[in-house]
This record gives C-alpha cells, structure tokens and sequence, in this order.
C-alpha cells in the first residue's frame, strides 16, 4: 500500500515477569518490526511506573538501532521540561553520529509519572511546561547549529556536529502542541491512544496553519493508535481485557503491572468499573487483521496523516508479538 507504518513501545512490564524481561521484549519486537517492514521504533519516557520499565528512551534507543539496520528509531518522547535542551541536543547529535539518517526526537510536555515523581525529577520542584516553546527552538537551533549569532549562547555548539540531524516530532493529546508544531514548522504526532476525540480537527488545524522551515517546508503529520489485532474479532476482545483493568488501575491510582488475561477475567468489576471501560475502550481499535486495517486506514484520512503508529500491550508478550505481526501481513508491508 506504500504507507509508512510505525511501532510505539511503552516497554510494559505484565504481572509476575521482570522490568529487565521487558526490555529484552523490547529488543526482541524491535528486531522483528524491522524484519516485517515497520517504518520507525519509537520508545517512549515514563517515570516511577510499574507498569512500564523505560524512563530513559534515549538510552534504550541506542540498543535498538544497534541490534537493527534499516528502521529508524527514536523517542516518542523525551519529556523535555525536565531537561536542558543543550543536553538533549547532544546526546542526539551523538545518536545521529552513531547510526546517521535513523533517528527521530519526538519531543513531549507531559510529567510521564504523578505529582510526587515529577516533584522527585525536579528536584522539590515541580517542573512547568511554560517554557516549553522556547526549550523547543533552543533544542532545533542546538542541533542545527543555528544559534543567533547575538545571542550569549551564539560560541555553544552541541557536539559531535556533522551534515544531518535527527527529525524532531511534537506530541501532543490536544490542540496545544499541533499548534506549536505549526507555528514552528515541525512535524507533529496526535496521540489518539490517549484521547480519542477532537485529534483529527487538530490535526487538520496544523495543516492548515503550518508555517514552513528549512528542514521541513510541508507539514508532515502522523497519528499514533492504540491496536490490539488477533485471528478473530472475539479473541482481539478478550485480550483487550487486560489493558481494560490496567486503564481502570490508572483511574483508580492502582500502580501495579499491567494485569495477565487471567487476572483481568477474574477481576470482580462494579458496574461503575464496566461503564469507565467501555469509555476507555474508544481509544482502542480491535479485530481481525482486515477489520483493524480498515479502521486505522478510515483514520489516517480522518486525521489527514501521512503516517500511522501503532502501540499494543496485552497480557503476555507472545500476543502482543502475534498482533504486531498480523498488522504487518495484512498491510502488506514487506512487499511496501
């Protein structure tokens, strides 16, 4: 079909395996994405979450682009609030030295943890994300060495330089970072596995009011969904009841695993409980291979994007391997 598909990993950790388990999980659906045809890997930051093992994506990355070769691999994303963009700058100068024209930067505002955790990175205090436009062109003028030449910082440069420089990509879950990313002349990624509603108009918006760069002169927009693909649409719908009980753990401040389908199948749910899961469940698009085909295309027109990414978590790692590899084969995308 010639679209670009692509893989979100949150590496989760199920109940009664490691949080080492779910990075070599990591390592090992990286490998195999490559080998199916994905486009990207991204990995993405979470802090103090026991449910997810990855709080340094820009470390885990580097394992990711040397055990592959063709896909790019970036982070999606760095929560920039709590860093200097001069650091991030050169740690992913060094990541494009080391594996050149493979890697992305997406870039996010959100603390990735709660409250106490945020206040723990900041330190005692409580990062703000006022600055967050600013620590965004700061990072681009680092990393394409285009700091103002009157600006006290002008003699800084982010090492090692070299010719190219890894994509940057907003996220965002609201109008807020589209129209950032297009006032900036960046790309953007709509997070649609967060909130389902309102993305594709604010997506729409970004293209629409996009202000042209010098590395990126046309809008470049992707949507990334929560996916769960099996053989039949009634096992799709019982593997989902596993991230059913962890959204309703999250509501609830439940910091555990992401429950295995046995522990989701015996949970006692209220009727309270059924009715936050079939709200949450409009963030997830099930089924068999060519419904779930259907659906994600179906979005990427609503949304106007260029590209699709996908994240599936289930209760065991070999499901979620087998979901990733339906999508791949009905796509087609090998033969892309």
């Amino acid at each position: 079909m010639g679209l670009k598909l692509s893989v979100l990993d949150q590496s989760p950790i199920i109940s009664g395996t490691t949080p080492r388990e779910a990075i070599a999980q990591t390592l090992r659906l990286a490998q195999q994405a490559e080998a199916w045809g994905y486009h990207r890997y991204w990995c993405a930051e979470h802090h103090s979450i026991m449910a997810l093992a990855d709080p340094c994506p820009e470390i885990l990355i580097t394992r990711v682009a040397s055990l592959t070769s063709k896909i790019r691999v970036g982070t999606g994303g760095v929560l920039l609030p709590y860093y200097s963009p001069l650091k991030i700058a050169e740690q992913f100068r060094m990541l494009e030295a080391l594996f050149p024209g493979r890697i992305d930067l997406g870039i996010g505002r959100a603390p990735g943890g709660d409250q106490a955790t945020a206040m723990a990175m900041g330190e005692g205090r409580y990062p703000s994300a006022d600055d967050f436009p600013d620590q965004v062109r700061f990072l681009d003028a680092y990393l394409n060495d285009q700091i103002p030449g009157n600006h006290p910082f002008a003699r800084v440069k982010a090492q090692p330089m070299g010719p190219g420089a890894p994509q940057i990509w907003l996220l965002g879950s609201s109008d807020y970072s589209g129209a950032l990313a297009a006032e900036l002349g960046q790309r953007f990624a709509f997070a649609h596995f967060i909130s389902a509603q309102g993305g594709d108009g604010v997506t729409r918006d970004y293209r629409r009011r996009y202000q042209s760069s010098p590395r990126e002169p046309q809008p470049q927009a992707m949507v990334c969904v929560f996916v769960i693909c099996a053989e039949t649409r009634a096992q799709a719908e019982r593997l989902a009841q596993s991230v059913d009980l962890r959204r309703l753990n999250m509501d609830y401040g439940v910091n555990k695993p992401v429950p295995t389908l046995e522990e989701a199948e015996s949970y006692p749910y209220t009727d309270a409980d059924r009715a936050r899961i079939r709200h949450h469940r409009r963030r997830v698009v099930l089924g068999t291979p060519d419904e779930v085909r259907d659906r994600l295309l179906e979005l990427q027109t609503e949304f106007e994007a260029d590209e699709l990414m996908v994240i599936t978590i289930t209760g065991d790692y070999e499901s979620r391997l087998r979901s990733y590899g339906l999508l791949a084969e009905t796509f087609a995308l090998q033969a892309a």
